[in-house]
């Protein structure tokens, strides 16, 4: 087979590293064309958004009143989630219940960060610790299975919680950090997959796990695309596709009035994702996690392409610190360094070389997507 040629984007900066990329005739990818057909037409960070957006929180206050709380927000002490809860409580006066799930891996600046805004808003936050010897070996069985999506482990953990939370205790609207402005650009589907497709998961457990996992959390996306949203009445609503959000006014809000501290890169208020998506990915796979977020800010004209690929010219890790990171991973994993290294440079996996139900998921998109809940591009 022919090695694929490298290309990148005329308009933005992902590149043939995304196995799936196309390209039209003018060099502009798929990315940007999904961009435009699917997203700009659903995103309004407008004068109409406001209003949808107070139709919509008049609505959840209207169907949470008279109970303690309007909804359940997650909150991981990254900027979305961290300005999200500013808008939603500040601005517009809404009684969130702020819930954290501490998977192990949390940064002591997220944890300040978190504190922050949650004192200072005068609200309760509710904290979930994941068992970690569950949330440690699942972790150590991505690593052995050898397939780039080793964030699964914290992010199957953090949704299916607040899910099962909100079901327990009636709560009908999750609150949603997601959004087009910083994360229009999809993550390419070899890069990380589903996290939610309980066929594959099985099978890493049962080919990697050395137990049985009884305490971790789980979630398939079935439970909570149909089940919970269709029979049981709970909404995961995205308030930040309805109103302005720009990364650096955002950024200079929350340290003005709580003394947040800004993170190096998109999702390192986690340990382990600043060593995964910094380290791991590029060197191991050459997926750069930054191009999609920096391909991303400049579809929405938060910066310039000549800025991004000056950015992408810097190492995505910190070469002095890296030896240390490797230490506090392993340590944290309870295996050696070495061990470390050694699964490093093992065979590369794909998400295609386990069982997989990508076929029935994407069947599913598409029935969203007619159906109107689903709006963006199906990742290949």
């Amino acid at each position: 087979m022919l090695e694929k040629q490298y290309q990148v984007c005329s308009r933005c900066v992902m590149d043939t590293s995304d196995p799936g990329i196309l390209f039209d005739d003018n060099g502009i990818c798929d990315h940007c064309h999904d961009f435009e057909t699917n997203v700009i037409p659903n995103w309004h960070p407008n004068s109409h958004g406001q209003k949808l957006l107070a139709e919509l929180f008049d609505k959840v206050k209207r169907k949470s009143k008279g109970k303690e709380y309007d909804c359940i927000l997650g909150m991981s002490g990254g900027l979305d989630s961290s300005y999200l809860l500013h808008q939603v409580v500040a601005v517009h006066g809404l009684r969130p219940l702020v819930f954290h799930v501490d998977a192990g891996w949390n940064s002591d600046v997220a944890v300040s960060n978190i504190q922050n805004i949650v004192d200072k808003l005068g609200l309760d936050l509710f904290v979930e610790v994941i068992d970690w010897d569950d949330m440690k070996d699942f972790q150590l069985a991505l690593f052995k299975s050898g397939i780039p999506s080793l964030d699964i482990a914290q992010d199957h953990a953090f949704f299916a919680v607040m899910y099962h939370f909100a079901l327990k205790h009636k709560i009908k609207y999750i609150i949603n950090g997601g959004n087009h402005s910083t994360e229009c650009c999809r993550n390419p589907l070899e890069w990380l997959y589903y996290g939610t497709d309980m066929r594959f998961v099985k099978d890493i457990r049962n080919k990697f796990c050395t137990r049985p996992l009884k305490n971790y959390p789980w979630s398939g996306i079935f439970y909570h695309k149909f089940y919970l949203k269709f029979l049981r009445g709970i909404n995961v609503i995205k308030p930040l596709d309805l109103m302005e959000y720009n990364k650096e006014i955002a950024i200079d809000t929350l340290e003005k009035e709580y003394g947040w501290k800004a993170y190096p890169q998109k999702h390192f208020e986690s340990r382990f994702t600043k060593f995964f998506e910094g380290y791991w990915l590029p060197s191991r796979f050459g997926y750069d996690m930054r191009k999609p977020q920096l391909s991303s800010l400049i579809s929405t004209k938060q910066m310039t392409r000549e800025e991004a690929l000056s950015q992408l010219k810097t190492s995505p890790f910190d070469k002095d610190t890296i030896e240390a990171d490797f230490e506090f991973i392993s340590n944290k994993l309870e295996i050696g360094v070495d061990e470390l290294r050694a699964l490093h440079k093992m065979p590369l996996k794909s998400f295609r070389d386990y069982k997989n139900s990508l076929f029935i998921m994407n069947l599913g998109a598409r029935i969203m997507q007619r159906l109107g809940f689903e709006k963006q591009a199906i990742k290949r």
